[in-house]
C-alpha cells in the first residue's frame, strides 16, 4: 500500500500541478455553492474585483468563446452582480463592472477561496509556502501576465 507521502513523491512536476488544478476547482466548486453561484460565476466576479474589465479580455481570461461569455455575463447581470458599461475609449464596446452586491460577494467568495485554500497549506513551513508562492507567480508571468493582474489579487478592503 502506498502512503499519502510516498504518493505525493511519486508525482512528477506536470501531474503535480494537474492534481493541484483540481484541487483548486474543488475549493472553488465548493465557495461557488457557498455562495449559490457557480464557479464560472465566482471566477468572473473575482477577476472583476480588480475593476471593470472588457468583455474581449474576459473572453480570453476566462478562456470563452464570445456567446458563452455573453451568456455568463447576462446571467450575472439579471442576478445584480455586474452591469455593462460603455467604454470610454471604445463607444462600441464596454466593459463588464461590479455592483456593489457583486463586489461585496466577489470579496467574499476570494476571501473564501484563498482562505480555504491557505488552511489546505497549513502544514507547510513558511518557507515552502512562500518558495511554491514565487515559483507559481513566475511560472504564470512568463505565459500570461494579464492573468497576473487581473484575478485573484488582493480585493480593497470595506
Amino acid at each position: 500500500m502506498t502512503t499519502t507521502s510516498e504518493a505525493t513523491e511519486e508525482l512528477g512536476f506536470a501531474a503535480a500541478l494537474v492534481r493541484m488544478s483540481h484541487l483548486v476547482q474543488h475549493v472553488f466548486a465548493d465557495v461557488s455553492r457557498d455562495h449559490d453561484i457557480t464557479p464560472q460565476q465566482t471566477q468572473l466576479l473575482c477577476i472583476l474585483v480588480g475593476g471593470p474589465v472588457g468583455m474581449t479580455e474576459l473572453s480570453r481570461l476566462l478562456h470563452l468563446e464570445r456567446s458563452s461569455l455573453t451568456g455568463l455575463v447576462d446571467r450575472v447581470e439579471r442576478r445584480g452582480l455586474v452591469s455593462r458599461v460603455r467604454d470610454g475609449r471604445d463607444r462600441r464596446a464596454c466593459r463588464v463592472t461590479l455592483t456593489d452586491e457583486g463586489s461585496r460577494l466577489a470579496i467574499e467568495s476570494h476571501r473564501d477561496v484563498t482562505g480555504r485554500l491557505d488552511t489546505l497549506a497549513g502544514e507547510l513551513p513558511d518557507a515552502d509556502r512562500e518558495r511554491l508562492a514565487s515559483t507559481v507567480t513566475r511560472l504564470l508571468a512568463q505565459h500570461d501576465t494579464a492573468w497576473i493582474s487581473h484575478s485573484f489579487g488582493e480585493p480593497p478592503l470595506g
